[in-house]
């Protein structure tokens, strides 16, 4: 994570003091202190305790405040910890099977960061097996880091688009439509509070909406 703050980790370091050391509660505040190294592990206990709504019995009513509370990290770190680990628990289980908490190669263990830009790049339509491929190699065999691998995702995008120009530029379109359709939407709302035009336009606006959603499906 970007390293937990000093005042985390003492808050982390005071609940393991009151806690059975063999515990899955205690497990995981130890995997958050070494976190850089071991965050495949401090994933893997995430998604255990999510799963199975573990936190509700550490006296936590939901999975945001239990991380956010007792281990330091926010919703955003934590679901991107609990996606990456899950992706590669589904994507490359083998990859899992090595142990880097104990080992010399824990340096070299990719970011989760890295790992959850190759989560979403698999879900694109557009990347091809070869540049995924590539990507993934990058990951685990070059150890780029997550700049530097969204970054090529971005290049490998822009060149696909390059590729089917007409496709790309049909979603331009839609995406432009959509952000319009959107400000529409806020303006027609904040008109009819503050009653600034007449009940005709507003009509006029709602149509036009409604127009605008049917072409874009």
């Amino acid at each position: 994570m970007e390293a937990l703050k000093t005042k985390s980790l003492k808050n982390i370091e005071q609940k393991m003091e009151n806690l059975d050391e063999n515990s899955l509660r205690f497990h995981i505040l130890q995997s958050a202190k070494s976190f850089k190294t071991s965050w495949i592990d401090l994933g893997r206990a995430l998604h255990s305790v999510w799963k199975d709504k573990l936190y509700k019995g550490w006296g936590y009513s939901t999975m945001e405040a239990y991380t956010a509370r007792e281990i330091g990290i926010k919703k955003p770190t934590a679901m991107k910890l609990l996606k990456s680990y899950y992706f590669l628990e589904k994507e490359e289980p083998g990859y899992l099977k090595k142990d880097y908490s104990n080992s010399a190669n824990a340096a070299s263990l990719p970011h989760y960061e890295s790992i959850n830009l190759l989560r979403l790049a698999k879900n694109k339509k557009a990347l091809g097996h070869e540049d995924y491929a590539s990507l993934k190699k990058s990951i685990f065999e070059k150890g780029k880091e997550a700049p530097q691998v969204r970054k090529d995702l971005s290049t490998i995008m822009r060149q696909r688009e390059e590729l089917e120009p007409q496709e790309a530029r049909q979603k331009r379109k839609m995406a432009t439509v959509k952000r319009f359709l959107g400000i529409l939407k806020a303006l027609k709302q904040e008109i009819e509070i503050s009653k600034l035009v007449s009940a005709s336009v507003i009509k006029e606006t709602a149509n036009l909406i409604t127009k605008l959603e049917s072409e874009i499906g």
